[in-house]
């Protein structure tokens, strides 16, 4: 089979107006992009399609992840193109990939195989330069705080206090923390330590995937709290004058891009927040232009279902306002085997040889993990199907018993995809089975009630979510509740920052544990995106650090063209 890039480099694209045109929009909607393939949307857009009929709106999630990658992009992708084979419009949204620390192009948050988004070149290298205009507002807002700081601090801030960092979109260690202002405070301003994130890490992305116009974004932007007075008061970016700025920044990023599959079916791009640190989900902009251009929308939330769709679920639907209609569960048979824990499996390393033999005592052990994420979608009363994606070499005995298990579970039912090596004609069983799944009786719900006490809030998410007994919180973290409560900040939803590698706060319990203690290090908010941030535990990728951590090396002639990865 050809690489990921390969295929995508002979692939038939369409102009992307003839990709507009099929969805109902006309060429004052949008505008080229540096590419006949590329497109930003124009907001106006928005008020001529409010009166067209929703499309179905579907989620594709996954199990807690393992090395091996579950799939959860390309299932997305192999989906969409799966619709038209099944004479159904299918519209995608996906997540913009990073530059850092990967370098982006290696088809992990593209799709890969015969189901991706292309231009793959383009689609990875920065496309239309959204994330170097978070980058830029982002830091403008560090650079005027720390300008504050040298000229008398009129706001009272607290340096220890601060917690806006810089950015960059490059996994950087040696920037993570460091110490700035030296050199005088004439030259330099007043030394404190701070660090740099990656950019996709930062509020100014979360915001730019919650907000749902221009005014709303400046409105986000004022209402960031980047520290605290010495009487523990919030500074907030419009105090320190730079909210109008930064909007000016982010007006084009605004606009959701505009892409297709290989097969060409509408990818609408747009935000890249991560789903540690943030809410994980592409931009609602793109979500209400999608549902308005379909019979089916199809989106992706990051890592597995305890973090990326819980989020999905009580964070983004509920400032969109969109209901979910079905959800897609991604599983592999190697790594339910993984979640057995009795393999120690290595990305990039061989798999054991054990692990390929048929054995269906690891499948049921490992479908432990799939069962509870089948479980929780239901709590909020979504009806899920699980996607198996199909590796050469996966026993159909095995395959089997994970369909029986999912639907003994309480999904509809479990597809094989081979969307990957087919495209869509290989995802049309899943397609066929998502179709049921979002006619039936649809009871969405959300698993908290925002006027609950943080606390109570964060109790929920453990003890339902990730089924914890109880939930213990270091002395800062107190200390940052009754302060975020004081300031009126109680009321927002729960974004959750913990391993993506487990149901609990130890990425090494694998499955579905149970009996352990959840602990909370330190609690903080994204008043601007709408959140607060609990950090459980210790975290086994910091803040800020991808999803996908192995990267493949660029091959460039002397032209400059990508002529290959390995």
């Amino acid at each position: 089979m050809l690489s990921s890039l390969q295929i995508a480099q002979r692939a038939s694209l369409k102009p992307i107006q003839q990709i507009a045109d099929e969805m109902g929009l006309t060429a004052d909607d949008f505008d080229l992009y540096g590419s006949p393939h590329v497109a930003k949307l124009r907001l106006e857009a928005l008020a001529k399609l409010k009166d067209r009929p929703n499309a179905k709106y579907i989620l594709v999630t996954a199990i807690n992840p393992t090395p091996l990658g579950e799939g959860k992009s390309t299932t997305t992708v192999g989906l969409g193109q799966a619709m038209k084979h099944i004479g159904k419009r299918g519209v995608i949204a996906l997540r913009q990939p990073s530059q850092g620390p990967t370098f982006g192009i290696k088809g992990g948050a593209a799709g890969g195989g015969y189901s991706q988004v292309v231009p793959m070149e383009t689609f990875n290298l920065h496309l239309t330069g959204d994330i170097h205009a978070v980058t830029a507002a982002n830091n403008l807002l560090a650079a005027m705080i720390d300008n504050r700081l040298m000229r008398d601090n009129p706001l009272n801030i607290d340096p220890e206090t601060i917690t806006w960092r810089r950015v960059l979109d490059v996994n950087d260690r040696a920037l993570r923390d460091i110490i700035i202002g030296l050199g005088g405070k004439n030259v330099g301003g007043i030394p404190r330590e701070t660090g740099f994130d990656i950019s996709v890490a930062s509020e100014v992305m979360a915001i730019l995937a919650m907000t749902t116009s221009l005014a709303d974004i400046r409105a986000r932007f004022g209402r960031i709290v980047v520290a605290l007075t010495k009487d523990k008061k919030a500074v907030t970016a419009e105090q320190i004058g730079a909210a109008g700025a930064m909007t000016v920044l982010m007006r084009e990023a605004l606009r959701p891009n505009l892409l297709q599959t290989l097969e060409n079916t509408p990818a609408f791009v747009h935000a890249g927040p991560f789903a540690n640190i943030a809410q994980g989900n592409s931009s609602i902009l793109a979500d209400q232009f999608g549902i308005k251009c379909g019979d089916y929308l199809i989106t992706e939330a990051g890592f597995g279902a305890d973090i990326g769709a819980e989020k999905f679920f009580n964070i983004k639907c509920r400032a969109s306002g969109l209901k979910p209609d079905a959800a897609v569960l991604v599983v592999t048979v190697r790594a339910l085997k993984a979640h057995s824990g009795r393999y120690k499996v290595v990305a990039g390393k061989p798999l054991p040889p054990e692990m390929l033999e048929l054995n269906l005592a690891d499948i049921e052990a490992g479908a432990a993990n799939m069962c509870r994420h089948i479980e929780n979608i239901k709590k909020h009363g979504v009806t899920p199907v699980v996607a198996i994606n199909h590796f050469e070499g996966d026993h159909p005995e095995e395959i089997d018993a994970i369909r029986r298990i999912a639907v003994e579970a309480g999904a509809l039912g479990a597809a094989v995809g081979r969307h990957f090596a087919q495209g869509g004609a290989g995802a049309v069983e899943l397609a066929e089975m998502v179709v049921s799944a979002a006619d039936q009786p649809n009871q969405f719900r959300f698993l908290y009630d925002l006027d609950q006490p943080i606390k109570r809030k964060i109790e929920i998410i453990a003890t339902e979510i990730y089924r914890a007994d109880s939930v213990a919180y270091e002395p800062l973290a107190e200390r940052q509740i009754r302060d975020y409560e004081a300031n009126g900040f109680g009321g927002l939803p729960i974004c959750m920052a913990k391993t993506h590698l487990s149901f609990s706060h130890d990425p090494s319990l694998k499955g579905a544990p149970t009996g352990f203690t959840l602990p909370i290090r330190e609690v903080r908010a994204s008043v601007g995106a709408g959140f607060i941030y609990p950090l459980c535990g210790e975290m086994t990728t910091m803040p800020g650090l991808p999803e996908h951590p192995a990267a493949e090396k660029v091959d460039i002639d002397e032209n400059g063209q990508i002529i290959g990865l390995f």
